[in-house]
């Protein structure tokens, strides 16, 4: 595996618990499809919402902060992505959400995790 990677997979990680410890219900982590994949699905019960995370994961910020490569185009491939998802998986629901969760693993320092909600 290469070193980002396995920098992406723990910061995957850390989101999942992070939006668990907020309460949401992960639904599928890693879902592909022909035309890309969605890091994390989950329900967040407070809003009945199914969620659609972007996972950002980054060791320093020398490149910007993570959250800064969702880009307009990133969102609207995201997007299509999440309708793909929904038509393969009917979920009654009051809507749907695209959340981006970015990590900073500082060396030698703990996650620094940011939850940004309703980005596109």
């Amino acid at each position: 595996m290469r070193v980002t990677d396995a920098v992406g997979a723990h910061g995957e990680r850390v989101a999942a618990r992070m939006l668990r410890d907020q309460g949401l219900l992960i639904l599928a982590t890693n879902w592909r499809c022909a035309h890309g994949e969605l890091d994390i699905v989950a329900r967040d019960p407070g809003t009945d919402e199914i969620v659609f995370v972007e996972v950002k994961t980054r060791r320093t910020t020398a490149f910007g902060h993570p959250a800064e490569a969702v880009t307009p185009s990133k969102v609207a491939r995201l997007r299509r992505l999440a309708g793909m998802w929904s038509s393969r998986h009917p979920t009654p629901s009051a809507g749907m959400r695209l959340d981006v969760v970015a990590v900073q693993l500082p060396p030698g320092d703990r996650p620094r995790v940011r939850h940004l909600r309703g980005v596109g």
